[in-house]
């Protein structure tokens, strides 16, 4: 098997797995910090924006290689195993759905409204 397509099956994976730990933490009896936990790591290995930008160099794919799969594992780890269990069957069969812009779309905006958000509260912060 060549590097290239063994990067393409541990990106599926990855996908898989963020799939699957998105439905445990919809799940009524996943305990209620693992759902947080899982919704946070969810949200951003789906999200567009990075904690850490892929432009500076080498800690810039820190997060797509190290922050999220330790987070999924974590959350699977302390998922109930009949919760993930059900979770995989959700996932495998909304893999092959159609993505959805929109959502995408949605998920950018409210980013981009923290950041101004942040941004307006850090300019008031420094003027005092």
């Amino acid at each position: 098997m060549t590097l290239q397509a063994s990067l393409k099956t541990w990106a599926r994976q990855i996908k898989q797995q963020t799939l699957t730990v998105y439905f445990a933490a919809r799940d009524p009896r996943t305990p209620w910090a693992v759902r947080l936990l899982a919704l946070l790591v969810a949200a951003y290995a789906l999200s567009p924006i990075d904690l850490i930008p892929d432009f500076i160099p080498l800690i810039g794919y820190l997060d797509d290689l190290l922050i999220v799969p330790l987070g999924l594992a974590l959350v699977v780890r302390l998922t109930p195993p009949e919760v993930i269990q059900s979770s995989r069957e959700q996932a495998a069969h909304f893999a092959g759905k159609p993505v959805s812009y929109g959502a995408a779309l949605v998920i950018l905006l409210l980013w981009l409204i923290l950041a101004a958000w942040l941004v307006r509260w850090l300019i008031e912060i420094a003027d005092f």
